[in-house]
């Protein structure tokens, strides 16, 4: 008997029960449209969590000043005053896997323009902080080298700033007050969002001159921090280690002593948070496979019920010349189609509720072909697994006996 034959004589036997038959695959369905919603919801919050990460710089390590320990306090990081501008200097000279480098020092302020105020963090640094960063310009441009070396009075500002104290009104040329001191507005960055490594907004900031955050706002000679872009993001562990090492012998570090500095690879923070995704979507996809295997159950119970209803059936079909083979084929047949419908149901259920879960709990969602396709074998396989002892059990019948079955 041919394929096509043994799924018409499938579809017709299906169809003499369809509400029955309903109820079967709205197990199937239920569960392949949970794991097309799950992996969706698990997939967009990796690589909504990727793209955060990405946004915070290319490649990039964070150096930062170290903590120092005062009559038994821990003062955190940023206290030590040993990380100097000669230290960046130092890194871009003897660290071939370095490709950039920026500066930094931070301090807070009130922001005023007009009758409108906004408290926020300032961070001095150099022209060359937005390449590193990968943080594009809405309006103007960044403040030049010349500006630096002159401790010029301008400023970038982020977005959340830009709308606190402007509103609608063009901030570029604008003069604002920080700590009382006028700054000439000479760009507005592109809108980065929360930070994924400390949960902060990335936009609520003000950049200015590195030499003028020193000289005019908290008169110190130290770093805070240096921002450093790797050549690629496999160099990035070895520049790493290269930095470590480079200032553990400019600040005269014994080996037993601890460091004064800190690096950060973002690197190793993708890495975590990408196997945190991993480990979150293969929670949520068991948790939605628990329901396709309990629809698989009622596959079996349903193709067993059918096998006792036509044993008649299949003693005629013996009779008449139907080897084991087809029966077997018969209903693992009937069992697949069944599974195989309920699946493609399912995935026109599963990408529905990933569109309602984006448009009613702003939840990214990211449903990619290769699950559809694993959804529909797997829905394939719950049928042909869960059919074949029914199926085993129709074709081991007795004819004689089918045939006496009342």
């Amino acid at each position: 008997m041919d394929l096509l034959a043994i799924i018409r004589i499938a579809m017709r036997a299906l169809g003499r029960n369809k509400m029955r038959s309903i109820l079967t695959m709205l197990g199937i369905m239920i569960g392949v449209g949970a794991v097309i919603a799950m992996l969706g919801v698990g997939q967009g919050a990796r690589q909504t969590v990727q793209e955060q990460i990405q946004a915070m710089g290319s490649n990039l390590l964070f150096v930062g000043a170290g903590t120092v320990t005062r009559s038994g306090m821990h003062m955190g990081w940023g206290s030590t005053k040993s990380l100097i501008y000669d230290d960046m200097l130092a890194i871009m000279r003897e660290c071939p896997t370095a490709h950039a480098a920026a500066p930094g020092s931070s301090s807070s302020g009130q922001v005023v323009f007009g009758n409108d105020n906004w408290a926020t963090r300032v961070n001095g640094t150099e022209p060359q902080y937005f390449d590193i960063r990968v943080w594009p310009f809405q309006e103007g441009s960044a403040f030049t080298q010349n500006d630096v070396e002159m401790a010029a009075n301008v400023a970038v500002i982020g977005e959340t700033v830009r709308k606190n104290l402007f509103g609608a009104t063009n901030s570029i040329g604008q003069t604002i007050r920080i700590n009382n001191l006028p700054f000439r507005v000479v760009g507005v960055l592109v809108p980065k969002g929360t930070s994924a490594a400390m949960g902060d907004d990335q936009d609520d900031i003000i950049l200015v001159p590195i030499t003028t955050l020193q000289k005019k706002i908290t008169g110190q000679n130290w770093l805070r921090w240096i921002m450093v872009s790797a050549v690629s993001r496999q160099a990035s562990y070895a520049a790493q280690q290269q930095i470590a090492a480079l200032l553990r012998d400019r600040h005269r570090i014994r080996p037993a002593e601890d460091d004064d500095f800190f690096v950060r690879n973002l690197a190793d923070m993708a890495d975590v948070a990408d196997e945190a995704g991993r480990v979150m979507t293969l929670l949520l996809a068991s948790i939605a496979g628990v329901s396709l295997i309990v629809g698989g159950i009622g596959i079996m119970n349903i193709m067993l019920v059918s096998v006792t209803e036509r044993t008649r059936e299949i003693g005629v079909r013996m009779a008449v010349g139907a080897t084991e083979r087809d029966v077997q084929q018969q209903f693992l047949t009937e069992a697949v189609v069944l599974s195989l419908l309920g699946g493609g149901i399912g995935i026109l259920f599963g990408l529905s509720a990933s569109y309602l879960i984006t448009k009613t709990l702003g939840w990214p969602v990211l449903v990619s072909p290769v699950v559809i396709v694993i959804a529909v074998l797997f829905s394939m396989a719950v049928g042909v697994f869960f059919g074949f002892y029914p199926a085993s059990r129709a074709a081991q019948l007795d004819p004689i006996e089918a045939l006496r079955y009342e």
